[in-house]
């Protein structure tokens, strides 16, 4: 690794301040998806020694939670701090465990501080309220508690900034945090953890474990003292977690499955909403829970639409992330098999095929393809693709869209585009999704509170009093 500072690159779990090892033998390679390269491992911990993480959490909260707000929130500025300080290792980490081009992954370590910076000082706002009594000469309130060790399970497509946004809250809460990175990219997580103690969090309040992830959540979710599981992932794992954490009744954030339809109105300039919905398309390599997954776009602009996306799409370039590429690798070859076999599904089930011809780098690459024509038996729009695959289909009036767009049993995001002020109110309040973003790409920050419906997940994350909310629209007008 070619790292500025060489000490952010751990292959060894951080718990209770001290840098552990699993048994001999024990560990797992982790492999640069853009070139097959072994970069290192990581360490595979026993359950025991898993739960002695546990123990370790638990014992430092009392003093973490009784620490000052104000102290808590100066360590988390200097850990905030750190992170721009190794800005440049950090991407560099990010994009050779993860594959991500460079700018990407400049993007997600300044993304990923914001949210250390605003819990920070969302910290010393926790205020309670004071409730006006119906029990004579009695003083009624509320105050505000951490809840105690908090289990976070993170995956890899956004290695570091799932981490931030999760610990961020709980740490400033005054919760000790335990997270389990995914194993394809754990060096993110370590070098987080590395920073971390240099920013006086005391050991034990911030814990990352790897290992085996069966043996993992088992560990943590039957455990009684942890309190909280957040998660995100896929919603089969996300299933399995609420079921192994049952029997303790924890309090769970689950962020889920998507299938984010983004709906293009014919009121729209078709080349600059083409560059949009590619923009919400192939971050990330199509990686991202967020990613437009099925494009609907209106009759009278759907020719001219998909000549502009093809167009769009055909520029990006792809490559070794370390080449500053538009598009880097998918996680693993398995990925790729899927990508291929949902595009030849659709092609069998009647989709045009656009673009897509070009040769790929490497044998984890996938170039950018549309599906056009797509229809609901296709599995382009019925699963998550999760790679640079898109669907197009076409759609006449609002009520056709709203029925296209809902029937998935999924409900994170969608994307609507339109200047009609009617429509746009229709079609927010017809959608059935967690966070609904009108005229533009961005819809996620410190601020929002971020989540979804139906098997999309449950809890938010993020923002002022976000917990609890069942549902909460997102209006971004550009």
């Amino acid at each position: 690794m070619k790292l500025n500072d060489p000490r952010l690159f751990r292959q060894y779990a951080y718990v209770d301040g001290k840098w552990t090892h699993g048994s001999e033998g024990r560990e797992e390679a982790v492999v640069d998806p853009a070139t097959g390269e072994t970069l290192g491992h990581c360490a595979l911990l026993e359950a025991a020694q898993i739960t002695a993480t546990v123990t370790a959490a638990e014992e430092a909260f009392a003093a973490w939670r009784a620490l000052n707000v104000n102290v808590r929130a100066e360590k988390l500025n200097h850990w905030y701090r750190l992170l721009h300080e190794h800005k440049e290792d950090l991407a560099y980490l990010m994009t050779r465990e993860q594959g991500k081009p460079l700018k990407d992954a400049r993007g997600e370590v300044d993304y990923g501080a914001s949210f250390i910076q605003w819990f920070a000082e969302e910290a010393k706002r926790a205020y309670g309220m004071t409730i006006p009594s119906h029990i004579p000469d009695a003083a009624l309130g509320t105050i505000k508690e951490p809840v105690g060790v908090s289990a976070m399970f993170t995956p890899w497509n956004f290695p570091l900034a799932m981490i931030t946004r999760k610990a961020g809250a709980a740490l400033a809460a005054g919760c000790p945090v335990i997270v389990k990175p995914a194993n394809e990219t754990p060096y993110s997580a370590l070098a987080l953890a590395e920073l971390a103690e240099r920013a006086g969090i005391p050991a034990g309040v911030f814990n990352v474990v790897t290992g085996d992830p069966a043996t993992v959540s088992e560990v943590l979710c039957s455990d009684n003292r942890i309190r909280n599981i957040s998660f995100t992932g896929s919603t089969r794992v996300g299933k399995l977690l609420m079921r192994q954490s049952s029997s303790s009744v924890k309090r769970m954030s689950l962020e889920l499955g998507g299938n984010a339809p983004f709906i293009v109105c014919d009121d729209m300039d078709p080349d600059a909403a083409a560059k949009q919905a590619v923009a919400a398309k192939f971050q990330t390599a199509g990686q991202d829970c967020l990613a437009a997954n099925r494009i609907f776009v209106q009759r009278g602009i759907y020719d001219a639409f998909i000549e502009r996306f093809v167009a769009h799409m055909e520029a990006l370039s792809v490559g070794n992330g370390l080449d500053e590429c538009d598009i880097g690798p998918l996680i693993h070859r398995r990925a790729v098999e899927m990508a291929q076999g949902i595009v030849e599904d659709g092609v069998r089930r009647g989709a045009r095929k656009l673009g897509g011809e070009r040769s790929a780098p490497g044998a984890n690459f996938f170039v950018p393809t549309l599906l056009a024509d797509i229809t609901p038996e296709m599995r382009v729009f019925r699963e998550e693709t999760f790679s640079p695959v898109a669907g197009i289909g076409v759609f006449d009036s609002d009520d056709e869209v709203i029925r296209l767009a809902n029937d998935t049993e999924y409900g994170l995001a969608a994307y609507v585009y339109t200047h009609d002020v009617r429509r746009i109110w229709k079609l927010m309040r017809g959608l059935e999704y967690g966070m609904v973003s009108v005229n533009s790409v961005k819809m996620t920050g410190a601020p929002i509170p971020f989540g979804g419906i139906k098997q999309s997940g449950l809890g938010r994350g993020r923002g002022p009093g976000a917990r609890g909310v069942s549902r909460y629209q997102v209006l971004l007008s550009g």
